[in-house]
C-alpha cells in the first residue's frame, strides 16, 4: 500500500504593498483627525499672524501694492511649515511608542509608513492653505490670475509641501524625541522672515540681502506672487523647482537611511 500523502499548507501570499500604502495613509489620516488642537494651532498661527502684518505694520510697510496681497504667498508658506512641523513630530512619536516596530513586524514596508505620514500632511496642508486664502480674500486679497496662473501656483506649492513634508519625516526620525521634532516648528518658521515674504529684499541690511535672495523660499514666494498678481514670472519658478526637487530627493534619500538605521 502506498503511503498517505500529507497536504502541505501552502504559504500565504505576500502582502501587497499597495494595501500597505492604503492601509498607512489611512491610518494616519485618522491619527491627524484625533489631534485636532495641533490642526488649530498649525492653522491659527499663519492666520494671526497674516492679520498682525497687514493691520499693525501693513500701513508702515511700502511694497507698491495693497500689503495684504503682497503678504498673502508668504504666509501660505509659512503655514505649510507649520503643518509640516506636527509630521515631524508623529514620526518621531511613532518611533518612540514602538508603532513602527509592530508594523515592521507585519512586514510592512518602510516607504509606505513614511508615505502615510507624508500624504496625511499634504492632505492637512491642503485644508490650512484653502482656509488662509479664504480669510485673506475676506480682508482684501484680490489676485489677478487666470486658470493657468492658479494650477502653475497650485502646482508649485504642492511641490513645496511635499518637499517639506519629506524633510519633516527625515526630522522625526533623526531627532529623539517628539519634543526635540518640535524645534523644527521653530526652524521653518524662521526661515522665511529673512527672504521676501513680509517686505522687499532690497529694503534689508546690505549683509543680508545675499542670503535672502538665495536661499530656497524666496523663489517659491516670488513664483507664487508673480504668478497670483499677473506680473512677469522671470527665472523664479525654474529656481524654485530646481530648490524643492533638490531638497525633495536628499529628504526622501534620507528618510530612507535614517528608517533603516533607527528600524534595523
Amino acid at each position: 500500500m502506498s503511503s498517505p500523502t500529507l497536504a502541505l499548507p501552502t504559504a500565504a501570499p505576500a502582502p501587497s504593498r499597495l494595501a500597505d500604502w492604503t492601509t498607512m495613509i489611512g491610518r494616519c489620516l485618522r491619527v491627524s483627525r484625533r489631534n485636532p488642537e495641533a490642526i488649530i494651532i498649525s492653522l491659527a498661527l499663519p492666520i494671526m499672524l497674516m492679520l498682525l502684518f497687514v493691520y499693525l505694520f501693513g500701513g508702515a510697510i511700502n511694497t507698491g501694492t495693497a500689503y495684504v496681497t503682497y503678504v498673502v504667498p508668504g504666509v501660505l508658506l509659512l503655514c505649510a511649515g507649520f503643518g509640516c512641523s506636527i509630521t515631524a513630530q508623529t514620526v518621531s512619536h511613532d518611533l518612540n511608542t514602538g508603532v513602527i516596530d509592530r508594523f515592521r513586524s507585519m512586514d510592512v514596508s518602510g516607504a509606505a509608513l513614511l508615505a502615510g505620514h507624508v500624504v496625511a500632511s499634504l492632505a492637512r496642508n491642503v485644508v490650512a492653505t484653502t482656509l488662509v486664502l479664504v480669510v485673506a480674500f475676506l480682508i482684501g486679497f484680490r489676485p489677478n490670475a487666470g486658470l493657468a496662473d492658479w494650477l502653475a501656483a497650485g502646482g508649485i506649492l504642492l511641490l513645496f509641501m511635499l518637499m517639506m513634508s519629506w524633510l519633516a519625516a527625515a526630522v522625526g526620525l533623526l531627532t529623539k524625541s517628539p519634543e526635540g521634532a518640535g524645534g523644527f516648528t521653530f526652524f521653518v518658521s524662521f526661515l522665511p522672515y529673512p527672504s521676501s515674504a513680509f517686505v522687499p529684499v532690497h529694503t534689508m541690511p546690505s549683509w543680508i540681502q545675499g542670503f535672502a535672495e538665495n536661499q530656497p523660499i524666496t523663489p517659491v514666494i516670488e513664483s507664487l506672487r508673480a504668478l497670483l498678481l499677473g506680473l512677469p514670472v522671470g527665472s523664479h519658478p525654474l529656481h524654485a523647482i530646481l530648490w524643492c526637487v533638490g531638497l525633495l530627493a536628499v529628504s526622501i534619500w534620507l528618510s530612507g537611511v535614517l528608517f533603516r538605521r533607527r528600524t534595523g
